[in-house]
């Protein structure tokens, strides 16, 4: 059964384009299913990764890159704070 839906993952992508980065699903050889472009706000996603996959990898992202959410907008900071309960939840 799936964990996440269409919605938050496109909730994530909202949050990303906040942050002017460009995601893009491409096929490829990741050893960790993604990769961030070096010296652009580039994130590159295995094409292949399911909807929970593609939730996992941005969230990981997200806590590498996400400093200071106050950056966010109101909406985008309340659903980022509540996924971070839920993810770390499932995670565990």
């Amino acid at each position: 059964m799936n964990k996440f839906t269409k919605p938050t993952l496109q909730k994530l992508e909202q949050i990303f384009k906040e942050l002017d980065y460009v995601i893009r699903y491409e096929k490829g050889t990741f050893n960790s299913g993604y990769c961030i472009v070096e010296n652009t706000k580039v994130v590159v996603i295995n094409k292949f990764y399911d909807t929970d996959g593609r939730v996992g990898v941005l969230m990981d992202i997200l806590e590498v890159i996400l400093e200071d959410d106050t950056l966010l907008s109101d909406k985008s900071r309340l659903f980022y704070r509540n996924m971070i309960k839920t993810y770390n939840n499932i995670s565990q």
